[in-house]
């Protein structure tokens, strides 16, 4: 983890993707994350993927380089220390209902410059999830190639929700150094999506045609790309996005010849014009799977990466973890003392960031394994008084686990 926000101490009361995911952005920056849960673990504590123990990896690698104080949120005393705890450091990242004990006008009675930063499903308040919000805006009905809606797996709404959310919250932080004021930011999945289908031209898209976008299973929409089978069966996809990239697809290919008929046949040039390449498809798709399908893998993507030509093999989850590149020799992974026992590459902070050290990834705590620490640096507790509140069953320690 970095340092670069060393000097900066966020609260966060979350559970599932989005809200964790911005608290561990945060952290691995370098910010001390504290993150408060119910005593045993929230609703996310023992979400699959889970070992044969039940430790969730989900969970230990969302929580990473936090710090977890358990407190017995159904009890009034339990609710009161975390917001004590929201006062005392002045910056929360949460997804809880913004009505209730966590709403922003009651944490920031006595803390007027406090940022909060909201996580939620729909701007109204009404609950939501990633995977309704993305059929809600129409992804699924132009996944695949038809008539059944396709999901997908990743929760990219979540990730964008809460990488939004970290970033929200630092531009909240740096108005608050400016004004001395302090602010409500709320981050809904409904608007991250449908504000993402704005931003890629989704909505003037459907407006303007007015109709939906063909399927096209996968098929690059607007440019010359699609998977293509080898001849040595495997299965790789291949996109071009430069007049380089397609000369060079052209050449390694040897299908001048047969790509100068079509131009002459449809009176276009494919060399400088995507939507040319993408609207005639049905003539050079063809031509290409036979020059594809002649060569091994092997052989075409030698020539591909001479070729400066953007290609990749379809594999799995596990054949991509075994990959020297993207995980065995990735200085962004490395070795952690994970609460799950199991040993694995950990990832730390994405970026690089020259003349700062990336550092070695940190493990995600125990529940409530800082929870004395926290207490007593944060609120001033004494040991007497953690120890009331540890015997009452209002504050857990990962020693009571």
């Amino acid at each position: 983890m970095y340092d670069l926000l060393g000097n900066l101490t966020i609260i966060e009361a979350s559970s599932f993707v989005a809200s964790p995911t911005a608290g561990l952005y945060c952290a691995q920056m370098g910010a001390e994350v504290v993150r408060v849960d119910q005593i045993g673990g929230g609703p996310d504590f023992r979400r699959w993927p889970v070992t044969a123990q039940n430790d969730s990896l989900y969970w230990e690698n969302l929580n990473r380089a936090k710090k977890s104080v358990a407190l017995d949120l159904d009890k009034p005393e339990g609710r009161e220390l975390l917001q004590a705890l929201v006062r005392a450091t002045g910056q929360f990242i949460t997804n809880f209902p913004a009505e209730g004990f966590l709403s922003h006008e009651k944490l920031a009675q006595g803390r007027a410059d406090l940022v909060t930063v909201r996580v939620m499903g729909w701007a109204d308040g009404s609950p939501a999830l990633d995977y309704t919000i993305n059929n809600t805006v129409g992804y699924p009905m132009m996944t695949g190639a038809g008539p059944a809606p396709v999901n997908h797996v990743l929760p990219a709404w979540d990730l964008l929700s809460g990488a939004y959310a970290a970033f929200a919250l630092l531009a909240a932080i740096q108005r608050r150094s400016v004004t001395g004021q302090g602010s409500e930011v709320r981050v809904p999945l409904s608007d991250v999506a449908i504000g993402t289908v704005a931003n890629l031209g989704g909505i003037a898209e459907v407006l303007y045609g007015g109709a939906n976008r063909t399927r096209l299973g996968n098929t690059v929409y607007g440019l010359f790309g699609r998977d293509f089978v080898t001849a040595d069966g495997q299965r790789t996809m291949i996109v071009v996005v430069t007049p380089r990239q397609w000369s060079n697809l052209v050449a390694v290919l040897g299908i001048g010849d047969a790509v100068a008929r079509i131009e002459a046949e449809r009176a276009v040039s494919f060399a400088k014009d995507d939507g040319l390449r993408f609207t005639h498809r049905d003539a050079l798709f063809p031509v290409f799977e036979a020059a594809i399908s002649a060569r091994t893998h092997a052989d075409l993507a030698a020539a591909f990466d001479a070729g400066g030509i953007v290609h990749s093999p379809y594999r799995t989850m596990l054949d991509a973890v075994h990959d020297p590149v993207l995980v065995q020799d990735n200085p962004m992974f490395g070795q952690a003392s994970n609460p799950s026992g199991f040993d694995y590459p950990a990832a730390g902070p994405f970026a690089t960031v020259p003349q700062h050290e990336r550092g070695t990834p940190q493990p995600a705590p125990r529940n409530g394994q800082h929870s004395e620490e926290v207490l007593g640096e944060r609120l001033g507790l004494s040991s007497g008084e953690i120890g009331r509140l540890i015997d009452a069953g209002i504050v857990g320690t990962a020693g009571a686990e």
